[in-house]
């Protein structure tokens, strides 16, 4: 096949890799023609994904048009800049198999992703598979053993992307609950700033134990709200994700948490850094989608309040252990 990806940050590289190796022939889109230059040349990715050779079947370029070579389409943009990604570049990509890779709620709309692209181009239910799960780029990209979940309205379009990607190092299980996979992978980096705090705050293994366990719980509670299947939060979009999310160094929306934990400040954060996290914007979805449906999250809830509003991390943690006592389910 010709795959093209549109996004060459860490994730969108490390999946051209992975294509790559499955001997399809990779367009890989770069909004930056610097980096789209940088990795035609050197074969490597410095600013997103450093010590990582590219293939040479995979071809950068800054030219949206090339994307209409493509038999199917990975979106691998940050959620927040998806619409107007699409809206700017109008890429020549109607009627293809669209794989999102991203991971977030649309701030302002509360849409999911596939939602946004339902709206922005009408792709249709059964043309579209999201892709999500424990999986850093960094390690993908190295070939670290990593499992994942293709989820699509139509099996079909999910096992032609299973059959696509899976390699000996990089599996693919399939799922028809595109609603949960993706809430799975948003509502995640929410609890993962908590996470980071907790760190930050060097509170002990213990108290991150209870936080994932009850962000879990949260998660749950929200997305069958809103339709998800919650056996799907027990699973690798869940759980799994959840799970490397909050424990990995690799990890973007941890290590912002573990900096306010330190006592730094969200605007220095943001300006120190080249990628998205993007629980910073999904924190405020979730807390919004969760007023609206009137869905208990007393972590999501202090996150926004840490976020936002300025509040003490170790008031918060106060809080949250002497809140009502109740069952655990």
């Amino acid at each position: 096949m010709i795959i093209g990806i549109l996004g060459a940050g860490g994730w969108g590289t490390a999946l051209a890799c992975v294509a790559a190796e499955n001997a399809h022939d990779v367009i890989l889109w770069a909004r930056e023609p610097t980096v789209a230059e940088a990795i035609s040349t050197t074969r490597e990715n410095v600013p997103y994904l450093p010590g990582v050779h590219i293939p040479p079947s995979v071809r950068a370029t800054n030219d949206p048009a090339l994307v209409a070579q493509a038999d199917m389409v990975i979106l691998a943009i940050p959620t927040q800049y998806v619409r107007s990604t699409l809206q700017t570049y109008r890429f020549p990509i109607s009627g293809r198999l669209l794989v999102n890779a991203a991971k977030g709620i649309e701030r302002g709309t509360h849409l999911r992703v596939s939602q946004v692209l339902r709206e922005t181009i009408g792709v249709a239910s059964d043309n579209y598979v999201v892709l999500s799960g424990p999986s850093h780029a960094e390690e993908v990209a190295r070939a670290v053993p990593t499992t994942v979940v293709a989820a699509s309205s139509s099996e079909s379009a999910a096992e032609i992307v299973q059959r696509a990607l899976s390699t000996p190092t990089f599996r693919i299980y399939r799922s028809l609950d595109v609603i949960g996979v993706e809430l799975g992978g948003a509502l995640k980096n929410v609890i993962a700033i908590a996470a980071g705090i907790v760190d930050g705050l060097q509170m002990g293994d213990n108290t991150k134990a209870a936080l994932v366990t009850r962000g879990l719980a949260e998660m749950t509670r929200l997305g069958v709200e809103l339709g998800a299947n919650p056996l799907t939060f027990s699973g690798l979009s869940g759980l799994g994700d959840l799970f490397v999310t909050c424990t990995s160094r690799h990890s973007r929306n941890r290590l912002v948490g573990e900096r306010i934990g330190r006592g730094e400040s969200l605007s220095d954060i943001l300006a120190s850094m080249k990628m998205v996290a993007e629980g910073i914007e999904t924190t405020v979805s979730t807390l919004e989608l969760a007023n609206d449906y009137g869905i208990e999250m007393p972590i999501a809830e202090q996150v926004y309040r840490i976020l936002f509003e300025g509040k003490n991390p170790r008031t918060t943690i106060a809080e949250l252990m002497t809140r009502q006592i109740k069952r655990e389910h």
